[in-house]
């Protein structure tokens, strides 16, 4: 089966990430897969950094870390089987460079219904899918 799932969690929005943090969950007690949470935090224009407190950005990762730290530790599955990382950039392109860079051969991620807009912008999740280096399971609840 996979060895390592690549699990991307919004910070801001945690709860969507449940079923995919269950199903990663499950595949690490039935089969021994590591699983690999990530964080991206957004980029923000040099202009409106200049504009924001000193040391802002580190305080947004150790935020963010803590975060995830917090769900690898309520996951069910054997110590030692999950790790964490936050990366800063556009979503779709810093899973795919993740994916590529911790060697996972799957991404799990949930995604909201498509609509309108979806078909003519391209959502995180059809990005992924498209580019990503491995398998992608997309769930929807």
């Amino acid at each position: 089966m996979f060895k390592k799932i690549l699990v991307p969690v919004d910070p801001a929005e945690s709860g969507f990430a449940t079923e995919a943090l269950a199903k990663a969950s499950q595949f690490a007690r039935d089969y021994g897969s590591k699983i690999h949470l990530m964080a991206v935090c957004p980029e923000v224009q040099s202009f409106v950094a200049s504009q924001l407190p000193e040391g802002w950005q580190k305080r947004e990762f150790e935020e963010t870390a803590k975060i995830l730290d917090k769900i690898a530790s309520d996951l069910d599955v054997p110590e030692g089987t999950v790790d964490v990382t936050v990366r800063m950039g556009s979503v779709y392109h810093e899973v795919i460079e993740e994916a590529e860079k911790a060697n996972c051969d799957l991404v799990l991620m949930t995604s909201h219904k498509p609509g309108l807009s979806t078909y003519f912008i391209g959502s995180n999740a059809a990005h992924i899918v498209r580019h990503a280096p491995c398998s992608v399971m997309v769930l929807r609840s």
